[in-house]
């Protein structure tokens, strides 16, 4: 099976070069890994058309030794069929402009098609170090009852409408608190953030815990 992908969208500026070194995406790779085992980051020729989904991301440490800095490391495109990623997988995105549906990276690899809607989450706050982009038909189905901020139907993931979009839940729902937003128009999508990776991934295991029922089916 060929190893399909999601479709970037936006303006990519990518510059080929040397991966990062294996401690800085250790962390990581530790997280996705255990996505993987929950099935909520992969891919599946029996789910999606056979695509790759999710994603996991990472703000790196300013160069100045601040804490904050604005390039973060995200898993590369066309990665998702992976069960191990190696420090050759990952992508670092130097600067972006959500206005102009740019993105600038670097790394062995391109970064994910998600990556506009990484770099707006950590545009929005200092506090935010980790994003975790997940699918979940659970969650997803049941977002209306789990009282899940949720993006409108109509506006497509990896766009400018959904960076647009994620700023306004940022502003009209309880979103910044809640740490995880279903994606409408994205098939079992959810993304959560965090100043952890451990608070990220609670913001979506806390829910799995809730028994439910709905159009997704129990949790």
């Amino acid at each position: 099976m060929s190893h399909l992908e999601g479709i970037i969208k936006y303006d990519l500026q990518y510059t080929p070069s040397g991966p990062l070194q294996e401690s800085a995406v250790e962390e990581i790779g530790f997280w996705r890994q255990e996505m993987v085992k929950a099935k909520m980051i992969g891919q599946d020729p029996q789910r999606y058309g056979g695509y790759g989904f999710g994603n996991i991301s990472c703000r790196l440490q300013a160069k100045t030794g601040r804490r904050h800095g604005r390039r973060f490391v995200i898993t590369g495109s066309q990665t998702g069929h992976k069960k191990v990623l190696t420090a050759m997988d990952y992508s670092t995105v130097d600067n972006w402009d959500v206005s102009r549906n740019r993105i600038v990276a670097s790394g062995p690899v391109r970064p994910s098609s998600e990556s506009l809607t990484h770099a707006v989450l950590y545009g929005l706050g200092h506090d935010i170090r980790w994003v975790i982009h997940v699918h979940s038909p659970e969650l997803w189905g049941t977002a209306d009852r789990l009282d899940i901020p949720t993006t409108r139907p109509s506006v497509a993931y990896g766009s400018v409408d959904m960076a647009r979009e994620v700023e306004r839940l940022f502003t009209d729902t309880p979103v910044a608190e809640r740490r995880i937003f279903a994606m409408g128009g994205h098939q079992d999508g959810l993304v959560a953030f965090g100043p952890t990776a451990s608070e990220a991934a609670g913001a979506i295991m806390n829910l799995m815990a809730i028994p439910s029922t709905g159009r997704g089916g129990g949790i």
